[in-house]
């Protein structure tokens, strides 16, 4: 059984141990058995994850879909998702985080736009080859040796090394979830996603995010429908479901609570809504999602 007795947590970046760093950590592991029992119950953490193994086992959780971890491969998230672990086990290999001020600093501004951190295909697994796994590590050396080597110079570093590997990683991200170089009405197909992101639980309407954007709702639908498939309102109502879901899921929290958490007047609208967009009841869907992962 995944779900908690509890609303999602979300989980603070905590400094890194060796360094005091609030911002930044890299951590490597030789076949320790970490136990943090809080790991294994559903909950978001406010910082980027990039986790790369070179020997694991194990499954974990992102938004109720499970990664089966395979060797030599890079597992990432970024603070929106709900994640959870099935069990703890040995791990080789390195876990890095950072926090989104980090790429805040005038510095770091672009590399929150870069595929792997945007993630438009919401992957959460990449499988390195052999050479890719070597350009890899020698980047995770350099970091590891910088973020020892305390001084006016490594925050300069860190962000060099850090800005590499983002970029290299985004390469394999794009070669794995193909896409090409983003058009004007791409970029304003991704400003869409990025407000709903920040605002769909109190704006439920298009023009509501035309008026964010500094367009018309009429040229805002047309160009989402024209490089999506989908209608503009498809997008918001597809991003409600999946919260609604992610709190179906992994939450105790009544139906009620749930309808004003996600910015709806009555419970009743809510539920009507989730019936039209899923079949199901969300006391249907809850009853049926947990009995088919007991």
């Amino acid at each position: 059984m995944l779900t908690s007795s509890r609303p999602v947590p979300t989980y603070p970046f905590e400094p890194d141990a060796a360094t005091g760093s609030p911002f930044f950590s890299l951590v490597r592991s030789a076949g320790e058995l970490p136990y943090e029992e809080d790991l294994l119950l559903p909950h978001r953490k406010a910082y980027y994850l990039l986790v790369f193994t070179k020997h694991t086992r194990g499954r974990h959780w992102v938004d109720a879909v499970p990664y089966v971890r395979q060797d030599h491969a890079l597992y990432f998230s970024g603070p929106r998702e709900v994640l959870v672990k099935e069990e703890p086990t040995p791990f080789w290999g390195t876990r890095l985080t950072f926090t989104e001020e980090f790429l805040a600093l005038q510095q770091n501004a672009a590399l929150r736009h870069l595929p792997l951190l945007e993630n438009p295909q919401n992957g959460h697994e990449l499988l390195l080859g052999a050479a890719d796994e070597a350009v890899v590590d020698d980047l995770l050396t350099q970091l590891e040796a910088e973020h020892r080597r305390p001084g006016e110079w490594q925050h300069p570093l860190l962000s060099a090394y850090l800005t590499v590997l983002l970029t290299y990683l985004s390469r394999l991200y794009t070669a794995q979830f193909p896409g090409g170089e983003p058009s004007a009405d791409q970029r304003l197909l991704r400003a869409y996603r990025a407000r709903i992101e920040e605002r769909y639980r109190e704006l439920h309407e298009v023009g509501a995010y035309a008026e964010l954007l500094h367009i018309s709702a009429g040229h805002l639908s047309e160009v989402v429908k024209a490089q999506s498939g989908k209608s503009a309102i498809k997008h918001v109502h597809e991003r409600l479901i999946l919260e609604a879901k992610r709190l179906l899921f992994y939450t105790p929290q009544s139906l009620k609570e749930m309808a004003y958490d996600l910015g709806f007047a009555e419970p009743s609208y809510f539920n009507r809504f989730f019936k039209r967009e899923t079949g199901l009841t969300p006391a249907e869907y809850r009853a049926s999602i947990r009995k088919m992962y007991q």
